[in-house]
């Protein structure tokens, strides 16, 4: 019996599983909008008072404001949103079925990465736009290493994100230990005020874990300072030590 060949899918099936979850993303009010309207509002909370010019004509809202609200965004889609919709095609079974097709389960969360992705450059883009027009925002004295911190940023929060996924049963676990997991990250890396406030050790740790490592270097990046060895390799630590994590406890099914 002669055997045929299985075909993968080619470019139009992934445009059209993108598009499937890029519709998923936008119905999800909640997952849409929180990551998109509560950096806002820490934004414009805080840029009334951003004004004073810290170094490198720079200012307090472009330094630490900008930084914190950027990686807040990242944050919470990578490690809220992400982890929920794969433990949901996990438990409705869909990762299962892609399994005994030619598809590969993984175009799913390749599909997600990238709707994430989108997701939070539309997030960046929208507070970056109101700093600029509103509050007169500086760009980075560093554009370069300022982008690529922010690409580290990510990398190292699906990482987290990844984590997440692997170990949440259902939906609803998923969304509560990755909120769990977000407001600790951000607690110790400057969401609610300065790591001075922290225990030494605490603050110590916070510099070193994604968000308060991403924020500091970003905010090095965009001052025109040097970025700090131990942010970019607290990041760098966080992708390895996630992806292996995920990849030892990760089921489809």
């Amino acid at each position: 019996m002669t055997e045929v060949p299985l075909h993968r899918p080619g470019p139009r099936a992934w445009t059209a599983l993108l598009v499937c979850e890029l519709k998923m993303v936008s119905r999800d009010t909640a997952g849409l909008i929180v990551p998109l309207g509560l950096p806002m509002i820490i934004l414009l909370m805080s840029a009334s008072q951003g004004g004073r010019v810290v170094g490198n004509g720079r200012t307090v809202l472009d330094v630490y404001v900008l930084p914190l609200v950027f990686t807040m965004v990242v944050a919470m889609t990578a490690v809220v949103n992400m982890p929920s919709f794969l433990a949901y095609y996990r438990r409705t079974g869909i990762l299962r079925r892609l399994g005994v097709t030619p598809a590969s389960p993984a175009l799913v969360l390749v599909a997600q990465v990238v709707a994430g992705a989108l997701q939070m450059a539309a997030g960046v883009g929208a507070a970056w736009l109101v700093a600029l027009l509103a509050f007169d925002a500086n760009a980075p004295a560093r554009v370069g290493p300022a982008l690529g911190v922010l690409a580290l940023t990510v990398t190292a929060m699906y990482a987290v994100g990844m984590v997440v996924a692997a170990l949440a049963p259902t939906p609803n676990s998923a969304i509560a230990i990755g909120l769990c997991a977000f407001f600790a990250l951000g607690a110790t890396g400057g969401m609610f005020g300065g790591r001075d406030s922290l225990p030494e050790p605490l603050a110590a740790i916070g510099d070193r874990l994604p968000f308060g490592a991403g924020s500091q270097a970003l905010s090095a990046a965009w001052a025109g300072a040097p970025i700090e060895a131990g942010s970019l390799i607290g990041l760098s630590v966080t992708v390895v030590v996630g992806s292996v994590v995920s990849a030892a406890f990760f089921r489809w099914e």
